[in-house]
């Protein structure tokens, strides 16, 4: 594909890596729940909760208002301490090994699969046998891609580990027999984000999704300050009735909890937004597609990714560019097409390069297929309202500034 573009010629409207699809029902909802009378711990929460539930078919789910609240809150449940560990991927966002350090136990991480960007079986198996520590397994389905489940639960299981899969980026992903991540056959728990690049919005928030009716009711607690109001759960049940009469006041602090409530006007966009879901993540595979098109016969650019594309619910589009043969940087190169009105963003940097974990004892080469990935990493605009000729002018601009 030739362009007729120049270096002095910018693209009218910046192009982003990501963005939301907002629409006047999705409005219209929000200004539905402000002139309602309950703007947080109302019926919108409960609603919304339902909804992802059904979708994924799992049995039940807890809102929260961050993905990084759900990472952490599934670590406490899942029984991270000071005593164990946590196992993921060094590609992903700092917080799902955060979420480990927040409970006290040791972040670790297994290499990735250079096809997949995930963790592997055989890096997971290998990683148990050194550390026999490790009680959670969180694997990432990075970019939407999802990680061999069935092959990890097994590991997991003959290792007495429990998996919390972070689905940050995988809401509308399947696995392959054709079911919904999130519906929590391989795991304990799934996690999902919901900041605006991801697959629904709702402005910032995240979910738990389990189908373990104890540790549903832990989130519950985790969720709010560690307090429980279930009568059926009353540690101190005497305290809960005057003359046979329950009162209507109370309620326990079992346990320390957090204020990490999401609220019913993020609720009602989310519950908006899910009605959209399967046309977002059909639009994101259309555009995977027509770029895997336009990279085929390039050397110096390829999908990431190279399979999966019916299952992934695309959350990024990443390629690796050989800059080096590019004769170019990869600084110089995302400079080059910022200054043209392309913003394209590199996900991710290993967290096993990052100062903090280095301090705590993280040795990045100790990593290869995960450094050799982010040398050439770099994630091209992809998201519902991008349109066929805009994503036209990328590639052509691409192809152009490689040469």
């Amino acid at each position: 594909m030739q362009s007729n573009l120049n270096e002095s010629t910018p693209i009218v409207t910046m192009i982003s890596y990501g963005r939301q699809h907002i629409d006047e029902d999705d409005i219209q909802a929000v200004v539905d729940c402000l002139r309602s009378n309950t703007l947080t711990q109302g019926p919108k929460v409960a609603e919304f909760e339902q909804t992802i539930a059904h979708y994924v078919n799992a049995r039940f789910a807890v809102a929260v208002s961050s993905g990084t609240a759900a990472l952490h809150m599934a670590a406490l449940a899942a029984g991270a301490n000071a005593s164990n560990a946590l196992l993921t991927s060094p590609i992903t966002f700092v917080a799902t090994s955060n979420a480990a350090v927040y409970a006290g136990a040791t972040p670790l991480f297994a290499d990735i699969d250079p096809h997949t960007l995930n963790i592997s079986p055989a890096t997971v198996a290998k990683e148990l046998a050194k550390h026999p520590n490790i009680r959670v397994i969180s694997p990432v389905h990075f970019a939407g891609l999802p990680c061999d489940m069935v092959a990890i639960k097994k590991i997991a299981d003959g290792a007495n580990a429990v998996i919390v899969e972070d689905a940050a980026h995988a809401l509308g992903s399947r696995y392959p027999d054709g079911s919904f991540v999130g519906n929590c056959q391989h795991s304990l728990m799934t996690v999902f984000s919901f900041h605006p690049v991801k697959s629904i919005t709702t402005g910032e928030g995240g979910l738990i999704t389990t189908n373990d009716e104890a540790i549903y009711r832990k989130l519950l607690r985790l969720r709010s300050h560690g307090i429980n109001k279930e009568s059926d759960t009353f540690l101190a049940p005497e305290n809960a009735e005057t003359d046979g009469i329950p009162n209507p006041w109370y309620h326990e602090m079992q346990e320390i909890g957090f204020h990490y409530r999401i609220t019913d006007i993020q609720c009602a966009l989310g519950i908006s937004q899910m009605k959209k879901l399967d046309s977002f993540v059909a639009r994101r595979r259309a555009l995977a597609m027509r770029y895997d098109a336009a990279f085929q016969d390039s050397k110096l650019i390829q999908p990431a990714q190279n399979r999966g594309r019916d299952i992934s619910a695309h959350h990024l589009y990443p390629v690796r560019i050989d800059f080096a043969a590019a004769g170019t940087t990869r600084a110089a190169f995302m400079t080059k097409l910022h200054r043209r009105g392309v913003t394209a963003q590199v996900h991710y940097i290993p967290v096993t390069m990052q100062p903090f974990y280095q301090k705590r004892g993280c040795v990045n080469a100790d990593y290869p297929k995960a450094n050799a990935y982010y040398d050439q990493a770099l994630s091209l605009p992809i998201y519902m309202d991008l349109t066929n000729e805009e994503q036209d002018s990328v590639i052509a601009l691409l192809l152009e500034l490689l040469g």
